[in-house]
C-alpha cells in the first residue's frame, strides 16, 4: 500500500513516526512522511519519502512570545492552520492508500481523507480521549477531582482541540468541494493507535472500543549515522554524564538558560552533556559538552541520568533506557508525561520550567542521582517496555485488511 503519514510540530511530534514508517517500509509498504520542511533530512536519512508540509513551528513560537495582542496571536494560529491544511490536502492527493494521522493534523488528515476516498487511521503520542481515569494532557484542572471532574476536563480538552483547527477544517471542506453543512466526523468512529507503552499510561477502560494503546514507536536511526568524535571523547574521559536538553522549548533563551546549567551542574558535581535544542544551549567548562540533535536511544543509555523537558518523545526515551529523569516541564502535555515519571517512582518530583533556577536544577539532580530506587524502578520499567512492540498493532490491522 501507498501510506502517507501527517504529522506537525517539533522533532518529537516526527521522530517517533521514522521508526513506525521504516515498520511499514520493510513491511513491503511505500512509505512517506507528511511533515515540515525543517525534517526533510530527518525523514529521508532514515529512508523514508517526504512530503512537505508548510509551517515553520520554531518561528511560530518565537512569534506567539513575541504577539502584542491575543488577536495578534489567533492571526498566527489561523496563518498556520491554514499553511498545514493546504499541506495536508497536497500529501493525500499526491498517491495515498491509507492516512495515518497524528493527533494535532487529525481534523485536516480526515478531511482530506473523506475528499479522496482515502482511509484514516490515528496515530497519537499522546492520549487523545477523554476518561474518568485522569485529565488529559493539557487539561487547565488539576489531578485528584475524581472521575467527573477527569472527564469533564477531558473534554475540555477535545473541545478546544477541535476548535484550534475548526475554521480551517471549514476552509479545506470548501477547496476540496465537500458540502459545508456536514457534519464533521466524530474522531472515535475510526481506529485510533496510542504510540506510548501501556505500562506507562494503562489503557482506560471507558474509551472507545476501536481506541487502542499499542505500545511506542521508537525512533528510526539515520542510516549510517555515526556518534560525534568530540562526544565519545567526552563520554570515555569520566563517569557517565548527565544529560540536559529541552527539546524545542524556550526559543531564544539560550544565553541565560547556558549560564543556569552551567552553575547547576558545578552545584552538582556532575558532569554533563547539554543538548543545543531550539533554545540554543552551550556548553561552559571542562565539565560540559554541548552538542546538537542525535539519536536519544545511543546516548542515553551512556548517562547518569536525563533533565528534559517531559516532552512525550524525550519521556520515552528516558524510560527506553532505564536511566532516572529530572523532568522540567514547560506547557502542553509535558506536566503529564512529567506526572507520570514520578507517579512510576523514576524521577523525583518535577520542577516546573518557571520555577528553573541554579540552585533548583542543582538540587534536582542530586535528588535525581542519590536516591537508588530511581535507577532500580527504571531499569525494570526498561526491561519490560523492551519486550513490547508497539508498530506490531498497526501493522497487524494493516495487514488483516482493517484500514478503514
Amino acid at each position: 500500500m501507498r501510506i502517507v503519514i501527517i504529522t506537525a510540530g517539533s522533532r518529537g511530534d516526527v521522530a517517533p513516526f521514522t521508526g513506525l514508517g521504516r515498520r511499514l517500509l520493510e513491511a513491503g509498504h511505500q512509505v512517506a512522511v507528511a511533515a515540515h520542511p525543517s525534517f526533510a533530512a530527518l525523514v529521508g536519512g532514515c529512508g523514508l519519502e517526504h512530503r512537505p508540509v508548510p509551517g515553520d513551528p520554531r518561528r511560530l513560537l518565537r512569534a506567539w512570545s513575541r504577539a502584542a495582542s491575543r488577536e495578534e496571536s489567533r492571526a498566527l494560529t489561523r496563518a498556520y492552520a491554514d499553511g498545514l491544511a493546504d499541506g495536508v490536502a497536497e500529501a493525500v492527493a499526491g498517491g495515498t492508500d491509507l492516512v495515518l494521522t497524528a493527533f494535532g493534523p487529525a481534523p485536516l488528515s480526515r478531511t482530506a481523507g473523506e475528499a479522496f476516498g482515502v482511509p484514516v487511521i490515528g496515530t497519537y503520542l499522546v492520549p487523545a480521549f477523554a476518561t474518568g481515569r485522569f485529565p488529559l494532557p493539557g487539561a487547565r484542572d488539576a489531578d485528584g477531582t475524581g472521575p467527573e471532574g477527569n472527564l469533564a476536563a477531558g473534554r475540555a480538552v477535545e473541545k478546544r482541540a477541535e476548535g484550534l483547527f475548526a475554521g480551517a477544517v471549514a476552509r479545506l471542506r470548501a477547496r476540496l468541494g465537500l458540502p459545508a453543512d456536514a457534519p464533521p466526523a466524530p474522531v472515535d468512529t475510526g481506529p485510533v493507535f496510542h504510540g506510548f507503552s501501556p505500562l506507562v499510561v494503562p489503557r482506560p477502560e471507558d474509551w472507545p472500543s476501536r481506541v487502542e494503546v499499542a505500545g511506542y514507536w521508537w525512533p528510526a536511526r539515520p542510516y549510517r549515522w555515526q556518534p560525534p568524535a568530540e562526544l565519545v571523547d567526552f563520554l570515555q574521559a569520566g563517569p557517565p554524564p548527565v544529560f540536559i536538553g529541552f527539546g524545542s522549548m524556550a526559543p531564544g533563551q539560550g544565553e541565560r538558560l547556558s549560564e543556569l546549567v552551567a552553575a547547576a551542574v558545578k552545584r552538582a558535581g556532575v558532569r554533563a552533556v547539554v543538548q543545543a535544542g531550539w533554545a540554543g544551549l552551550s556548553g561552559c567548562g571542562a565539565d560540559v559538552l554541548a552538542i546538537g540533535d542525535l539519536p536519544h536511544d545511543w546516548l542515553f543509555p551512556r548517562t547518569a541520568a536525563v533533565v528534559h523537558h517531559a516532552g512525550a518523545g524525550t519521556t520515552a526515551a528516558g524510560l527506553r533506557a532505564g536511566v532516572p529523569a529530572l523532568p522540567v516541564p514547560v506547557m502542553a502535555d509535558q506536566p503529564f508525561w512529567a506526572s507520570r515519571l514520578y507517579r512510576l517512582g523514576v524521577a523525583p518530583r518535577p520542577l516546573p520550567f518557571q520555577d528553573l533556577t541554579a540552585e533548583a536544577l542543582g538540587a534536582g539532580i542530586k535528588a535525581c542521582l542519590s536516591e537508588p530506587a530511581h535507577r532500580r524502578r527504571a531499569a525494570g520499567l526498561a526491561h519490560r517496555i523492551a519486550a513490547e512492540d508497539g508498530a506490531a498493532a498497526v501493522l497487524a490491522h494493516i495487514g488483516s485488511g482493517g484500514a478503514g
